[in-house]
């Protein structure tokens, strides 16, 4: 199963856009604190979203508490940064790949990023746009690790493909 780790996300309407894309395709949400917004079961049921029941979440006061939990993540990780050297399509997701994604501000320390140097992948876009929205960088690469591996456990046929 995919993993989508979002270290330190700020904005609240990120994370439930994020929370989504998880839901609807079966891909595990671990969220490393601090975190910018309250994931309380009251804050989720307040800002209405009723997806949530079907996103497995994971919480972490840190990296370090994430990869002692999950030490296999680390063998599968894959980071993405504005500044990698390479596109996210040159990377070969796994089925149970760990996709990292850093806060909207900063982006992932730079200190992880040298540590997984040859797994830091970015999405092309043109020199002047600093980056793209978070929610967005993370339904991409999802999409692109579920395509590499044949869509497991997706629908692959519409209601529309039956006429």
């Amino acid at each position: 199963m995919l993993n989508v780790v979002l270290v330190e996300p700020e904005i609240p309407q990120n994370c439930g856009n994020i929370a989504r894309t998880c839901a609807a395709t079966g891909s595990r949400l671990h969220l490393v604190r601090p975190l910018g917004f309250d994931i309380s079961e009251k804050a989720v049921r307040r800002a209405g979203l009723d997806y949530w029941h079907l996103v497995e979440v994971f919480d972490y006061e840190n990296l370090e508490d994430l990869f002692q939990k999950h030490p296999e993540a680390a063998g599968q990780a894959w980071l993405t940064t504005t500044k990698a050297p390479r596109s996210y399509q040159e990377a070969a997701f796994g089925p149970d790949s760990w996709l990292f994604f850093g806060k909207e501000t900063a982006g992932l320390p730079m200190d992880f990023r040298e540590k997984f140097r040859d797994r830091c992948v970015r999405l092309p876009m043109i020199s002047e746009a600093r980056s793209l929205n978070l929610s967005n960088t993370v339904a991409v690469c999802v999409y692109e690790a579920l395509r590499q591996n044949g869509f497991p456990g997706l629908l692959g046929t519409s209601e529309m493909a039956q006429g």
